[in-house]
Protein backbone atom coordinates (compact mmCIF):
# COMPACT_ATOMS: atom_id res chain seq x y z
CA UNK A 1 0.00 0.00 0.00
CA UNK A 2 1.06 3.54 -0.61
CA UNK A 3 1.54 6.12 2.15
CA UNK A 4 -2.03 7.39 1.67
CA UNK A 5 -3.48 3.88 2.14
CA UNK A 6 -4.34 3.34 -1.52
CA UNK A 7 -3.40 -0.02 -2.96
CA UNK A 8 -0.75 0.14 -5.65
CA UNK A 9 -0.45 -3.52 -6.59
CA UNK A 10 0.10 -3.84 -10.38
CA UNK A 11 -2.76 -6.32 -10.76
CA UNK A 12 -5.14 -3.48 -9.96
CA UNK A 13 -3.93 -1.75 -13.14
CA UNK A 14 -4.86 -4.71 -15.34
CA UNK A 15 -7.78 -4.05 -17.68
CA UNK A 16 -10.53 -6.57 -16.92
CA UNK A 17 -11.79 -6.35 -20.48
CA UNK A 18 -8.36 -7.42 -21.76
CA UNK A 19 -7.88 -10.14 -19.16
CA UNK A 20 -9.81 -12.61 -21.32
CA UNK A 21 -7.23 -14.21 -23.64
CA UNK A 22 -9.46 -13.98 -26.73
CA UNK A 23 -10.01 -10.24 -26.27
CA UNK A 24 -6.34 -9.63 -25.62
CA UNK A 25 -5.54 -11.62 -28.78
CA UNK A 26 -7.96 -9.52 -30.85
CA UNK A 27 -6.55 -6.24 -29.57
CA UNK A 28 -2.95 -7.42 -30.00
CA UNK A 29 -3.65 -8.53 -33.58
CA UNK A 30 -5.25 -5.17 -34.41
CA UNK A 31 -2.40 -3.22 -32.79
CA UNK A 32 -0.14 -4.37 -35.63
CA UNK A 33 -2.29 -2.99 -38.47
CA UNK A 34 -4.47 -0.02 -39.41
CA UNK A 35 -7.44 -2.34 -39.91
CA UNK A 36 -8.12 -5.99 -40.62
CA UNK A 37 -10.91 -7.97 -42.18
CA UNK A 38 -13.00 -10.11 -39.81
CA UNK A 39 -11.85 -13.38 -41.41
CA UNK A 40 -8.19 -12.44 -41.17
CA UNK A 41 -8.51 -11.73 -37.44
CA UNK A 42 -10.52 -14.93 -36.92
CA UNK A 43 -7.84 -16.98 -38.64
CA UNK A 44 -4.95 -15.19 -36.94
CA UNK A 45 -6.26 -15.82 -33.43
CA UNK A 46 -7.78 -19.23 -34.26
CA UNK A 47 -11.36 -18.81 -33.06
CA UNK A 48 -14.77 -19.46 -34.61
CA UNK A 49 -16.96 -16.76 -36.15
CA UNK A 50 -19.44 -16.75 -33.21
CA UNK A 51 -16.65 -16.44 -30.63
CA UNK A 52 -15.05 -13.56 -32.51
CA UNK A 53 -18.39 -11.82 -33.06
CA UNK A 54 -19.26 -11.96 -29.37
CA UNK A 55 -15.90 -10.57 -28.26
CA UNK A 56 -15.97 -7.87 -30.94
CA UNK A 57 -19.27 -6.61 -29.51
CA UNK A 58 -17.73 -6.35 -26.04
CA UNK A 59 -14.64 -4.55 -27.33
CA UNK A 60 -16.73 -2.20 -29.46
CA UNK A 61 -18.98 -1.40 -26.48
CA UNK A 62 -15.91 -0.46 -24.41
CA UNK A 63 -14.69 1.78 -27.22
CA UNK A 64 -11.54 -0.28 -27.80
CA UNK A 65 -12.26 -1.22 -31.41
CA UNK A 66 -14.28 0.20 -34.24
CA UNK A 67 -16.22 -1.89 -36.72
CA UNK A 68 -16.83 -0.90 -40.32
CA UNK A 69 -19.09 -2.86 -42.65
CA UNK A 70 -19.05 -2.69 -46.40
CA UNK A 71 -18.85 -4.74 -49.55
CA UNK A 72 -16.15 -6.15 -51.75
CA UNK A 73 -18.02 -6.63 -54.99
CA UNK A 74 -21.34 -8.06 -53.87
CA UNK A 75 -19.94 -9.80 -50.80
CA UNK A 76 -20.43 -8.20 -47.38
CA UNK A 77 -17.26 -7.62 -45.37
CA UNK A 78 -16.47 -6.41 -41.87
CA UNK A 79 -13.28 -4.55 -41.00
CA UNK A 80 -11.98 -4.04 -37.49
CA UNK A 81 -9.60 -1.42 -36.20
CA UNK A 82 -8.15 -0.56 -32.83
CA UNK A 83 -9.16 2.87 -31.52
CA UNK A 84 -6.77 5.23 -29.74
CA UNK A 85 -8.58 4.35 -26.52
CA UNK A 86 -7.95 0.67 -27.28
CA UNK A 87 -4.26 1.31 -27.96
CA UNK A 88 -3.92 3.18 -24.67
CA UNK A 89 -5.72 0.40 -22.79
CA UNK A 90 -3.41 -2.21 -24.33
CA UNK A 91 -0.32 -0.18 -23.36
CA UNK A 92 -1.56 0.17 -19.75
CA UNK A 93 -2.46 -3.52 -19.55
CA UNK A 94 0.94 -4.61 -20.87
CA UNK A 95 2.75 -2.22 -18.53
CA UNK A 96 0.87 -3.73 -15.57
CA UNK A 97 1.76 -7.26 -16.74
CA UNK A 98 5.42 -6.28 -17.04
CA UNK A 99 5.36 -4.76 -13.57
CA UNK A 100 3.80 -7.93 -12.16
CA UNK A 101 6.63 -10.08 -13.45
CA UNK A 102 9.48 -7.57 -13.13
CA UNK A 103 10.91 -9.15 -10.00
CA UNK A 104 10.86 -12.76 -11.22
Amino acid sequence: MSADGASTHPRLQLDECLSLPVRLSIVAALARVDDAEFGAVRDAIEVSDPVLSKQIRVLEDTGYISVRKGYVGKRPRTWLSLTEEGRAALRRHLAALHELIADL
